[in-house]
């Protein structure tokens, strides 16, 4: 694995971007990228956790590139796989003449995801992969209404912003949203006994008791943009059995749990429970596009037989290359152990980081694996930190509805020498 620690030839950030900047600003949409003298840095190759910028500066990555990167950046295997499929075939007609390839990942999925999830609905985004996990539990139970969570992110289309819990994404678009779902609140372990398991059991039984429209209810086992909020300890559990009492499905939401990151392929492992649905991304293909809605193959089945078009496809459906990347990937977090590994170094982490509660400026530190959260006193110090982070040679995410909470996310391949030497940067300025 790469153990690089960072290292800065210049100012960062440095002349080269310094002269895309402008460019950037001028062609791409102002509501996309944020830009100001100190921020953001031009990215030109990674590998592991290592990333260097059009400048030449070196950083440690505890981003995963939004939790893509969990086999690493430019993981060599994953790459080659990649190569050897485009060299073949770039795209094929997924929902008309399907490849080998993807038919190799369905039946890889099943081996690696919490028994009986073992039929698969393949698309390229997350927000594709929840619309699709939607969709298909009102086939599968004739409703038309969902429970979600505040702050929970399931993604910006439309239809998956219907289940997004954070006003920010909504309002603009309220018009068009759906305004049927019934919003929960999140409850966060160890807060107090009003956040216990049995008491937030409770209150949300209440709340689902006078809705019969409702299809599922879906969650995040863990909220990550939200500022990764653990549940607490068998809240997961009742909430599966709740569900069963109500008729209501369960969707898990891992696209940036799963696949290693909290320590277990997927969270729901972890809690020992098995939704009816679970949507995967984000890490499934290490950088190439690709995501998955994937149920009981008695709720899946609730879609139609088709008969040469389908109710639900996408012209990237079941990519070559994107089958190809996420078959190298799960191989590749078999081969390394990655989850293991993210469950073991994780726990030296978290002792590190609940070392730093001792600072003014931190509130709180919570997490699991390799998907941690310091919450901070405001905003405006979690973005000097990840402001002042950058120019000392570490990437780092602000998360939480107020952006107070910095997000620790790395590869699972991360050096121990890498993760510890950005920690101490981390504390140096905190």
């Amino acid at each position: 694995m790469n153990d690089d620690l960072e290292e800065l030839r210049g100012p960062v950030p440095g002349p080269r971007t310094a002269e895309l900047l402008p460019v950037l600003r001028e062609r791409e949409s102002r509501n996309v990228t944020f830009l100001s003298d100190t921020f953001p840095i031009f990215w030109e190759s990674g590998s592991g956790a290592t990333i260097t910028d059009v400048d030449g500066n070196r950083y440690i990555d505890l981003t995963a590139a939004f939790g893509v990167a969990n086999v690493g950046h430019a993981n060599p295997h994953v790459a080659s796989a990649i190569s050897d499929q485009a060299s073949r075939m770039l795209h094929a007609m997924g929902d008309v003449h399907p490849t080998e390839v993807k038919v190799k990942l369905l039946e890889r999925l099943p081996q690696v995801l919490p028994p009986g999830l073992d039929k698969t609905f393949l698309a390229t985004t997350g927000s594709e992969a929840v619309e699709a996990a939607l969709k298909t539990a009102m086939l599968a139970t004739g409703k038309h209404a969902f429970a979600a969570y505040r702050n929970a992110y399931h993604g910006l289309s439309l239809g998956a912003l219907s289940v997004t819990g954070i006003e920010k994404f909504r309002a603009p678009f309220a018009g068009a949203v759906a305004d049927t779902t019934l919003w929960l609140d999140y409850p966060r372990a160890g807060s107090d006994a009003k956040n216990s398991a049995g008491v937030a059991l409770a209150t949300a039984r209440e709340e689902l008791i006078k809705r019969k429209d409702l299809a599922a209810l879906i969650i995040e086992p863990m909220q990550g943009r939200a500022g990764i909020i653990v549940p607490p300890l068998n809240y997961l559990s009742g909430l599966r059995r709740l569900c069963d009492e109500l008729g209501i499905l369960l969707i898990f939401d891992e696209i940036f749990t799963g696949f290693g990151r909290t320590g277990f392929w997927f969270s729901a492992i972890h809690d020992n429970v098995t939704p009816d649905i679970i949507c995967i991304g984000k890490a499934m293909g290490s950088g190439f596009p690709i995501s998955a809605a994937v149920a009981r193959a008695d709720i899946m089945d609730a879609w139609p037989q088709t008969t040469g078009e389908a109710l639900h496809t996408s012209t990237y459906l079941g990519n070559p290359m994107g089958c190809a990347a996420a078959l190298a990937t799960i191989n590749e977090l078999t081969r390394v152990k990655l989850p293991a590994r993210a469950r073991q170094v994780g726990l030296g982490l978290g002792s590190r980081l609940a070392a730093m509660r001792k600072h003014e400026s931190v509130r709180d530190v919570r997490g699991r694996g390799l998907m941690w959260g310091i919450e901070l006193t405001d905003g405006a110090t979690a973005q000097r930190v990840v402001t002042q982070s950058l120019a000392r040679g570490v990437i780092l995410l602000q998360a939480g509805a107020e952006g107070n909470v910095l997000s620790i996310t790395p590869p699972l391949t991360i050096g121990e020498r890498q993760l510890y030497r950005a920690m101490d940067i981390l504390e140096g300025l905190l």
